[in-house]
């Protein structure tokens, strides 16, 4: 600012706090001899307020900064004073607090002072920052002037107690549960592998040491606490807690009861609840409590004890408090014998941290644990030639979706499914695919992993029909079992009211088996079905000349249609648009494509005309009546119903008596299995009146055609 009268200045962009009092305006006063920066009015020598009073400036104007050279803390600049020896006070409610010299002459020119105007007001008093205004050591608060100005009280922490002397006690808890840590201060850490890590450690007591041990329960991306290490002037004393209250130090269990018992300086007891340790360190006490499932780490001691580990303060990551150690014995098993004549030619530092970071999130088993010992003895082979290595999975292949692993420890090995290709099957419990239905077969496959897990070997397994066995795939190692219509392999159909079933069973009985068995029966149904046509009537025009309808909701898909010709043969499609006079002879062919005609055959029920579109209208004319010919009308002629997936008929064009609307045409179809059915329907006599067929005729379809005369 450049001022050059007495003028209000607004600071509220650069508000300064002038001992404790934040202001937003300097209230700027010239005076005869002296010049007055104000900050709660003008200059007034008689009330006095909070103001910088110096000696007048010898030009027009002066020059004022207002600077912060760090934090909160503000000071002012003033230039341009008086020749010689000058002094300004700094004025609290009128009374100085401070004086500072400006000394500003030809020889020794201060040209810049800086007036420290930080601190605090409390009771009246005025306090630098830092200062403690007071305190209380019954309760541990005190009240100072924080380094930023500003008045603090302080005390114990929230989970914290005053001793009465002054000084603050901890007293907190970490909670270890399934996967999860709750720290001493709230804080919530997850462990997802099968590791020991560092719960609790603190610097000032080197030789104290609490582990928690996790590993897999049911499932293996979840891991679970399950059992607490106590080392003590570690690592050759360990007090280990497991489930079910089995206390064990060293290799011997403790008999424990609730009575504590001193074991190396720590007390240990146990109750139905679980079983507690504490241990007395120099300037505090831990206590650890573990039933099995949740370990409770209590601590009571010095409020700026430092403490390590997953229950501490510790911005360490979790890779950094895993214990490698702890975690797998197998993985150190490198720096003893045999492997130890080998250490100071291969490091085998590296291959323990791969073996346990592989360990620690998959499980011992399919020799994995060995793996990394036969690296490392084949490595020093390579190095030294004084090691050698046993073959592992030389003799067999497995595909893609498995891996060779060891059936029992140092014995055969198999291939083992990898648990992404296992697990769609596992999740719904079975061993294989959907059942592939085509047009005249259907096919199973079943994961040869799969069956290995479960002891079945695929061999003996076969359908109804004995002689009917799974081909395995050599490459995907996919058991497939299949029957079509030339072969049935014991085949058995069923039918109800919506579908002709065709299933046949997976098994590793034999017909003749006796009363018992020591295996595992295995009975894996499989079947296609025929859904029966259940279409809704759609009615076209002849410009359209046929009619196609979909039937998709099966596992066997057919497509029904119907189309008007002009000859016999059914070569000469009646177009779109074509006119057919009365009389004229019409042949309708009613096909289903997609179906099997050695397994399933289409029957035409009945054929009727209306006058509307609606196929229940009131002036109808049969044309076909319980699959055979109306005998009323002797144009009409029916072929190869029910012989196969196609039938037609033929009848001579005509009109609704005294009427000259559109002519609709409508048919009822049904599938019936040719297994042991007889699906042709019989029409004897003159009055060819249908014999009765062995199969029920149930679930019909309509399709329909119409004419425009």
């Amino acid at each position: 600012f450049i001022i050059t009268v007495s003028s209000v200045l607004d600071i509220s962009s650069c508000p300064i706090t002038y001992y404790g009092q934040k202001y937003e305006q300097i209230y700027v006063a010239f005076m005869s001899e002296n010049i007055a920066f104000c900050f709660d009015n003008f200059f007034n020598p008689e009330t006095g307020g909070d103001c910088l009073v110096g000696t007048a400036p010898d030009s027009d104007s002066i020059e004022f900064w207002i600077n912060e050279p760090n934090a909160e803390i503000q000071k002012l600049i003033y230039d341009n004073v008086l020749n010689g020896k000058n002094a300004f006070e700094a004025q609290v409610g009128g009374i100085t607090t401070d004086i500072m010299a400006v000394l500003f002459g030809p020889s020794n020119r201060q040209y810049q002072r800086f007036f420290d105007i930080s601190g605090c007001r409390y009771a009246g008093g005025l306090y630098e920052y830092g200062a403690v205004l007071s305190s209380d050591l019954e309760t541990c608060s005190s009240l100072t002037c924080s380094d930023t100005a500003a008045l603090q009280i302080s005390g114990c922490g929230p989970l914290e107690r005053c001793e009465g002397n002054g000084i603050c006690m901890s007293y907190s808890t970490c909670t270890v549960t399934g996967p999860t840590v709750i720290d001493f201060h709230g804080q919530v850490n997850s462990v997802e592998d099968r590791c020991s890590y560092s719960l609790v450690l603190t610097p000032s007591v080197p030789d104290f040491h609490v582990l928690g041990n996790f590993r897999e329960r049911r499932r293996k991306d979840v891991t679970f606490l399950d059992s607490v290490t106590l080392v003590l002037d570690r690592p050759s004393i360990k007090i280990h807690l497991e489930q079910c209250g089995t206390v064990w130090l060293g290799n011997s269990i403790l008999t424990l009861n609730s009575s504590p018992q001193l074991v190396h300086n720590v007390e240990l007891s146990k109750d139905r609840t679980g079983v507690t340790a504490k241990v007395s360190l120099s300037n505090s006490t831990i206590s650890v409590f573990f039933d099995g499932y949740t370990a409770q780490i209590h601590l009571e001691g010095p409020a700026d004890l430092t403490l390590e580990g997953l229950c501490g303060n510790c911005s360490s990551s979790l890779s950094d408090l895993r214990l490698s150690e702890y975690s797998s014995t197998s993985c150190n098993l490198l720096k003893e014998a045999p492997f130890s004549s080998c250490n100071s030619d291969i490091d085998p530092e590296p291959y323990i941290t791969a073996c346990t970071d592989t360990l620690c999130k998959y499980p011992a088993v399919d020799g994995l644990n060995c793996q990394f010992l036969k690296a490392y003895a084949r490595a020093c082979r390579l190095h030294s030639r004084n090691h050698t290595l046993e073959a592992f999975c030389q003799d067999r292949t497995c595909s893609d979706h498995e891996f060779c692993g060891e059936k029992t420890v140092g014995g055969d090995t198999r291939c083992f499914c990898r648990i992404i290709f296992a697990s769609k099957y596992r999740s719904t419990n079975t061993l294989g695919d959907q059942t592939v239905c085509s047009q005249n077969s259907a096919s199973l496959s079943l994961a040869g992993c799969l069956l290995e897990d479960k002891g079945i070997a695929y061999s003996d397994l076969h359908l109804i029909d004995q002689t009917c066995r799974g081909q395995m795939d050599e490459l995907t190692h996919m058991v497939t079992f299949s029957f079509n219509s030339s072969n049935s392999c014991g085949m058995v159909i069923t039918s109800n009211n919506s579908h002709i079933i065709h299933k046949n069973t997976i098994t590793n009985q034999k017909s003749s088996s006796g009363v018992i068995t020591h295996q595992d029966q295995i009975y894996i149904d499989f079947s296609c079905v025929h859904i029966q046509p259940d279409i809704e009537t759609a009615n076209f025009r002849i410009r359209d000349s046929s009619v196609i309808q979909h039937a998709t909701p099966s596992d066997w898909n057919y497509t029904l249609t119907m189309k008007a010709y002009f000859d016999l043969g059914r070569t000469q499609v009646v177009e779109s648009f074509a006119e057919v006079p009365l009389n004229q002879r019409i042949w309708v062919e009613l096909k289903a494509d997609g179906l099997d005609g050695d397994m399933v055959a289409m029957v035409t029920d009945s054929c009727w005309t209306t006058d509307v579109a609606s196929s229940t209208g009131s002036l109808r004319y049969d044309l076909i009546i319980d699959g055979c010919a109306n005998p009323v009308d002797l144009t009409v002629d029916v072929k190869e119903n029910g012989l196969g997936t196609s039938n037609y008929f033929s009848f001579n064009m005509f009109q609704f008596t005294g009427s000259t609307a559109e002519i609709y045409l409508h048919c009822k179809i049904y599938l019936c299995p040719k297994r042991r059915n007889k699906c042709t329907p019989t029409c004897k006599g003159a009055a060819r009146r249908p014999a009765s067929s062995k199969y029920k005729r149930e679930a019909p379809a309509f399709i329909s055609l119409a004419w425009t005369n």
